[in-house]
């Protein structure tokens, strides 16, 4: 699917009001990245490169989370740094993942990414609690590249 359509069928406020409500009862960062083009590689691996490039590795607990779609090459990846990974291990993301291809298969791309983040910020909540005073360290809107 080219990316021009991909994000043409997503609801972009509900899914920056999904990103700041999740971000509100969390220090946890939540960023969605919609990546042009087609990859030949593992989305995984793309996703940890561009989480690394975006920056999000800089948060002060490490607990940023990177939801990363390529409509082309129709792929996608879920990564969280190091702090959140530790909280929750592989099965995690992997049935997040799951259920994120369920609603991608049926095209319904806004609830896919709605539902990740989400579920990313239930996880987020649990162990890394809104601090007294909260800073909002990276965008909430949906990137592209």
């Amino acid at each position: 699917m080219r990316t021009k359509d991909f994000l043409g069928k997503l609801d972009h406020d509900r899914i920056v009001a999904a990103i700041g409500a999740a971000e509100a009862k969390t220090s946890g960062q939540i960023r969605v990245y919609v990546q042009r083009g087609e990859l030949d590689g593992d989305a995984l691996d793309y996703a940890q490169k561009k989480f690394q490039k975006l920056g999000m590795q800089a948060t002060k607990e490490r607990n940023g989370v990177l939801i990363l779609v390529l409509p082309r090459a129709r792929k996608f990846a879920v990564i969280g740094d190091e702090g959140v990974h530790q909280k929750c291990g592989d099965e995690f993301w992997q049935e997040l993942v799951e259920r994120m291809r369920a609603h991608f298969q049926k095209e319904n791309f806004t609830d896919a990414l709605v539902e990740a983040i989400e579920e990313a910020g239930k996880l987020l909540t649990r162990h890394f609690p809104k601090p007294a005073a909260p800073k909002n360290e990276l965008s909430d809107e949906i990137i592209e590249g």
